[in-house]
């Protein structure tokens, strides 16, 4: 058997999330828009022929920001609080021996004939922007989907929602679709769990925008966002 097996990215993803902080912790959690990409050698229509016939899709993934050197046998799952510690293996941390994600994603559409082409418009992705792509699979309910299956320590925060107050300022900022977005992320809670300051000002990276935000009483204020690399509001 081989020691080493070298993976080669078959595309990336083009998502309106350049950092980490602030995408939704699993997939499907949130109406997050994202376009796959394919690497020029695997741009062939042949290659996402009968793909359109499927309403998800699997994909396989690095988590690219989260590599690390040494291995460890436990990790800190955010669903129990920070503190509690689990094996690596009983959770879905980025911290892990091989970084390989596993998204369940809703296929909109595939468009051939761009310059990129062909493209795959996707939805409810929790993926930063550019994160490399390993392979794509359909996903089938007659053999994916179990019901019935228990949900372990993931199961105490399932229905966890925060209140999202938007100031005027920020919704002169986006334009309705990504506000929607932009709530059913913040509700979810992207802070730390260890963190509950509700001084604590907090800013994540969304559609072009810098977006500050605070959390108290159950509530997620944002303040305003700002053009990222410029001054405030759309040009």
């Amino acid at each position: 058997m081989k020691d080493e097996i070298i993976f080669r990215p078959i595309a990336r993803i083009r998502t309106d999330f350049p950092e980490k902080f602030g995408i939704p912790r699993q997939s499907g959690l949130a109406d997050t828009r994202g376009k796959i990409v394919f690497e020029e050698r695997y741009r062939s229509p042949e290659a996402v022929r009968g793909i359109e016939q499927f309403s998800h899709l699997w994909l396989l993934w690095e988590f690219s920001e989260a590599v690390r050197e040494n291995f460890s046998p436990t990790v800190r799952p955010p669903r129990l609080g920070g503190n509690e510690r689990v094996g690596v293996f009983a959770t879905r941390s980025p911290f892990r021996p091989n970084p390989i994600g596993l998204s369940c994603v809703r296929l909109c559409r595939v468009e051939i004939s761009e310059e990129d082409g062909p493209v795959l418009y996707v939805a409810g992705a929790d993926l930063m922007d550019k994160t490399p792509v390993f392979d794509i699979k359909p996903y089938l309910p007659y053999v994916d989907a179990h019901p019935e299956a228990e949900e372990g320590f993931a199961a105490e925060r399932k229905n966890y929602r925060l209140e999202v107050s938007f100031s005027d300022k920020c919704r002169e900022e986006f334009s309705a679709d990504e506000l929607s977005v932009l709530k059913e992320v913040l509700s979810q809670d992207p802070r730390p769990s260890y963190q509950n300051d509700p001084e604590r000002a907090y800013g994540m990276s969304y559609a072009g925008r810098e977006v500050k935000f605070r959390v108290e009483d159950g509530t997620v204020f944002v303040s305003g966002a700002a053009a990222i690399g410029g001054s405030e509001g759309r040009e």
